[in-house]
């Protein structure tokens, strides 16, 4: 009897976990950043997988704001995501500890190729370059396990009416006391991190005579220090940014935007995608906004779509990747983010007129644009763009793109945690013990209130049963 009752338990069990499986395969589970897709794409792919599949499939679409919370969740295991779009440092962690399937396999591309809509092409190769040159186990491409998103540079979003853009051209700007408490900055330390180094490194450069006055660290040296988390380094970002948060107002994930058109912050150390929404919105209110990338050097970032090992759904997240580089697409995703897609077909190059939130200029970008046989498109080396959301070849010239730490990160973080954990004016401080000391004094009355309220409780029922007896 109980061998039959085990046997109908276990059949049960495999029922629901077949039942399971078969809902979970009709679910894609997508881990991006904030505001970061026009989000009318997700329910217009699920029609188009069905097209193309004959399979359905339904989106849980879920956002993070900080890349190292995005990797915790996926290192612990926390939930089972099919898509997920880390930054460039954060896939090479990835590909180092055997995080991620393949996405371009030979017999997905052959699918893809067999009904026309292989749109991995569309990539640019300058874009396909930045990622190749991710650290990754031996015998592994990283451009087969991660296909770009969108791109940009770190720079300076800084208010025209009172900061002059050659002013912007330098880090100098952020250690500038005329702006004390009109300082927003980043809360991502590898963004601030390796900016603030090339900085440093260049007036240690100048100091030492081995740069003159006006000279600048080589695209060379600014690669090298894209690697640099020795702790002779560390020390010498945290010597820097201790002067500097003397001055700032704020650490920000996404709030320096809103400061900045709201003109309570002057300058914000920022991504260039954030800087283009930041100089839009603050048109309607009649602030005018720049953006510059610093003559020192600063870093081009890239984020990208990966398939994390636990992934359940993994025919639907590389029929999404492809969907996403798909140039119409890849526009609108622009037109909803103000960030830039790495896609770079003429169709996308046709649109910079559209693409367009600030004063356009004449820029080189045929590093960027180029046709099937690695030429520049006709045109790309002189066109006018947005020149925040499409740099110029010598912007680009003098930005690095950064790597991961490895086990140097836990001192990164904790220099960070340093720097932004006493960045308390007086006034703060002031404020922050008064707060505490009004909690402190409430929770001894509520102690006290509570005790004489025990001891009148205590005389009732003393009262209560005398009069009993």
């Amino acid at each position: 009897m109980k061998k039959v009752l085990y046997t109908i338990l276990a059949a049960a069990f495999a029922l629901v976990s077949c039942n399971t499986d078969e809902q979970r395969m009709q679910i894609l589970k997508v881990y991006n950043w904030g505001d970061y897709i026009d989000e009318d794409l997700l329910s217009e792919f699920e029609e188009w997988y069905f097209e193309h599949t004959g399979e359905e499939v339904e989106i849980i679409y879920q956002t993070f704001d900080i890349n190292e919370v995005m990797l915790a969740k996926i290192e612990n295991g926390e939930a089972d995501f099919d898509v997920v779009c880390p930054s460039e440092y954060i896939i090479e962690r990835m590909l180092r500890n055997n995080m991620l399937h393949p996405i371009l396999t030979p017999e997905f591309v052959e699918e893809i190729n067999s009904r026309d809509i292989n749109y991995f092409g569309c990539v640019s190769p300058y874009i396909k370059e930045q990622f190749a040159l991710l650290e990754s186990p031996e015998g592994i491409d990283p451009n087969d396990y991660s296909v770009g998103y969108m791109w940009g540079t770190t720079g300076i979003l800084y208010n025209k009416g009172y900061v002059a853009e050659e002013e912007a051209l330098s880090w100098s700007l952020m250690f500038d006391k005329r702006l004390e408490d009109k300082i927003f900055v980043k809360d991502a330390f590898r963004d601030v991190y390796s900016p603030i180094l090339i900085y440093a490194k260049t007036l240690e450069g100048r100091a030492n005579g081995t740069l003159a006055e006006d000279e600048f660290l080589s695209i060379d040296t600014i690669r090298e220090l894209m690697y640099d988390s020795s702790d002779e380094s560390i020390a010498l970002v945290e010597e820097y940014l201790k002067r500097m948060k003397e001055l700032v107002a704020g650490w920000e994930a996404d709030f320096g935007k809103e400061m900045m058109t709201q003109e309570k912050a002057w300058i914000n150390l920022m991504w260039s995608g954030d800087a283009v929404w930041a100089i839009d919105e603050a048109m309607s209110v009649d602030v005018e906004l720049g953006y510059a990338v610093p003559k020192e050097g600063s870093v081009v970032w890239f984020d990208g779509w990966v398939i994390p090992k636990y992934a359940r759904n993994l025919r639907a997240a590389r029929y999404f990747i492809d969907y996403m580089c798909m140039p119409d697409n890849a526009i609108r995703n622009m037109d909803a983010t103000g960030y830039v897609s790495v896609v770079a077909t003429e169709e996308v190059f046709d649109a910079l007129e559209d693409l367009c939130y600030c004063e356009q200029q004449l820029c080189d970008l045929s590093y960027l644009f180029v046709d099937s046989e690695g030429n520049p498109l006709e045109g790309s080396e002189s066109v006018m763009a947005d020149p925040v959301l499409y740099p110029d070849k010598s912007v680009i010239g003098r930005c690095g793109v950064m790597h991961d730490s490895g086990d140097r990160t836990d001192k990164m973080l904790e220099m960070w945690s340093r720097v932004k954990g006493d960045n308390l004016s007086v006034g703060m401080l002031v404020g922050i013990i008064l707060f505490f000391s009004l909690l402190l004094v409430w929770g001894v009355w509520r102690k006290v209130d509570a005790y004489r309220s025990k001891q009148k409780l205590k005389k009732r029922r003393h009262h209560s049963k005398s009069r009993v007896k």
